[in-house]
């Protein structure tokens, strides 16, 4: 079923079209910035379009004489009541409050479905998030990219996108090789020997004695005494193993699951790397030359050294980076080249998630992904804030037992699932956050994850409460009731799905959260208006057609929240 929004979008491109056909309006112009949206004074109308201010100097027409020509088309329609200019040439329209009470039909009928857009199209995207190292349990660092990643890929889902769900494993550098002597100090620990405090620059959390325990069962003391080379390669992939073990199920606590877990030794060991070297070479875009002296104090012993470099700063780049090292091993950047020329065979578009920490790296990707795919595929990169956790305002203590850091299995245990994954979606995702436990389970307006579940589960309450007054909740009701103070809850209500789109566009799944939170509060102060006005409450003493209907109203709010719920991860509740 259309929704209002996108009905009113097509009403304006008809009229657009009609223009063309009538020779007012010239043919071809570009309409990709035409909108239907709410004005920002709701007195100003119901709805507003800009499509007169973008198309009048394609069309070289005066915006106003081109809006008049268009709210010649607009005023005709059954729906619109009235249909204005503005100031240089927007339209404001009023519409018929049945045009409201037909979104709510269409909330009603679809159901779980209202608000999902074709606007993907179908087309597959690689969302790539968390791909932290594999060096021991998850821990608060991870999780706000983590739930942002996730809520993205689900909101993308939701618009009509494919979408892959991708963690990169970052298990062929330098810090599996310690987490590999780390777990061989736990094994010799295993066997009996007293290790005393872990070295400077080991990993020290207890999580790795299990790993050592089961390298010990299953070895005893055949690696005892014996030179690296003889247990490096098996120590650090049973570590690793171990460790992907944890941090699936940390990630399983908070409802996230990866379609797929790439390797980055996996792409060294198929000499990914290698292929992307030879394609930039046949396109010029990669050559033997020397870098650049460091800035600053140079160091006496620096000497230029010939290394393949990557013509980066043809696309934007601030300088041609190498990919690999002097010893002919590859780069960090030289493997995450060709890493996402992997991810490009099986996407139209990918995304990459990632640290505020990374933002020195964004435009020598993208300049890699760029090169690689011919610029064909649109590549983003989201950077995500670090998390300050607090407890009463206080800064959190760390934890011993995972190695001075607070895991995110501890902190969902704690308050749960959904009051972590809404959370960490209120605010935008490059913004600095904190997350205080006293606050978080906080029941107060001010704590949106409260607000939002309470504003559904109060109109489950309803229903019950609406039954056990003896009135039949599942009555047909009678849309014509609504006065104009009920629409507009459901003005707001219909507003989800071009919110859907505009955060799937934008790549922000705080919109959702921001929305949620409008349209909760929404529905409190519709509530509270009936503590002081009897007429104006949901359950009407006396007047059942009344009450049904405004039953009606409520359980579209009801199931607007429960989607957007959906595309956070979080589960609606039924009573507080």
């Amino acid at each position: 079923m259309s929704t209002l929004y996108a009905r009113f979008a097509a009403h304006v491109d008809a009229a657009l079209d009609a223009l063309e056909t009538d020779g007012v309006l010239a043919r071809g112009l570009d309409r990709r910035n035409v909108t239907v949206e709410p004005p920002r004074d709701a007195s100003h109308g119901d709805l507003a379009t800009n499509a007169a201010m973008v198309l009048s100097k394609g069309a070289k027409m005066n915006p106003r004489a081109l809006a008049e020509a268009i709210v010649g088309r607009l005023s005709a329609l059954d729906e619109v009541v009235s249909a204005d200019i503005a100031g240089p040439g927007f339209i404001n329209m009023r519409l018929a409050e049945d045009a409201w009470r037909s979104e709510l039909a269409a909330i009603h009928a679809s159901g779980a479905d209202y608000g999902k857009s074709a606007m993907g199209a179908g087309k597959t995207v690689n969302i790539e998030y968390v791909s932290a190292n594999p060096t021991g349990p998850m821990h608060m660092g991870h999780c706000r990219g983590a739930v942002v990643g996730d809520a993205l890929a689900s909101l993308l889902g939701f618009a009509g996108h494919d979408v892959i769900r991708e963690y990169y494993v970052n298990d062929a550098g330098g810090q599996v090789d310690v987490l590999a002597r780390s777990v061989h100090l736990r094994y010799r620990e295993a066997l009996g020997e007293a290790i005393g405090e872990i070295p400077e620059g080991l990993y020290p959390g207890d999580y790795l004695i299990p790993v050592g325990q089961k390298l010990a069962a299953e070895h005893r003391d055949a690696f005892v005494g014996k030179p690296e080379a003889d247990w490096l390669k098996l120590f650090r992939e049973t570590a690793v193993a171990a460790m992907l073990v944890m941090i699936k199920d940390d990630l399983a606590l908070l409802g996230i699951h990866h379609d797929v877990f790439a390797s980055e030794a996996v792409v060294q060991a198929e000499k990914k790397p290698e292929a992307a070297e030879a394609f930039l070479r046949e396109r010029g875009l990669v050559y033997d030359g020397e870098l650049e002296a460091p800035k600053g104090e140079v160091d006496p012993d620096w000497e230029p050294v010939t290394l393949p470099l990557f013509r980066s700063t043809q696309f934007g780049d601030d300088q041609d980076r190498p990919i690999k090292k002097s010893n002919g091993s590859w780069t960090y950047f030289g493997a995450d080249m060709a890493y996402h020329f992997q991810k490009a065979q099986k996407a139209d578009a990918l995304i990459d998630i990632w640290g505020a920490d990374h933002a020195g790296t964004v435009k020598r990707i993208r300049a890699a992904v760029e090169a690689l795919t011919g610029g064909t595929k649109p590549f983003d990169v989201k950077l995500v804030q670090m998390v300050r956790l607090l407890r009463g305002g206080e800064p959190v203590k760390m934890s011993k037992r995972a190695g001075n850091f607070v895991t995110l299995a501890d902190v969902v245990r704690e308050v749960g699932k959904d009051v972590v994954r809404f959370t960490m979606l209120t605010r935008k995702a490059d913004a600095q956050m904190d997350f205080d436990f006293a606050k978080v389970v906080e029941a107060s307006k001010d704590n949106p994850v409260f607000y939002v579940q309470y504003a559904h589960a109060r109109i489950c309450s309803l229903r019950r409460r609406i039954g056990e007054a003896g009135m039949d909740v599942n009555a047909a009701p009678e849309p014509a009731l609504l006065d104009a103070e009920d629409l507009d809850l459901a003005k707001l209500a219909a507003q989800f799905p071009r919110i859907v789109e505009s955060a799937a566009l934008a790549r922000e799944p705080h919109r959702i959260a921001f929305y949620l939170y409008d349209l909760a509060a929404a529905f409190h102060a519709f509530w509270n208006v009936g503590n002081d006005r009897p007429d104006r409450r949901i359950l009407v003493v006396n007047n059942v057609k009344l009450t049904i209907s405004r039953l009606y109203l409520a359980d579209a709010i009801r199931q607007v929240i429960a989607n957007g719920l959906s595309i956070m991860g979080v589960q609606p509740v039924q009573e507080m």
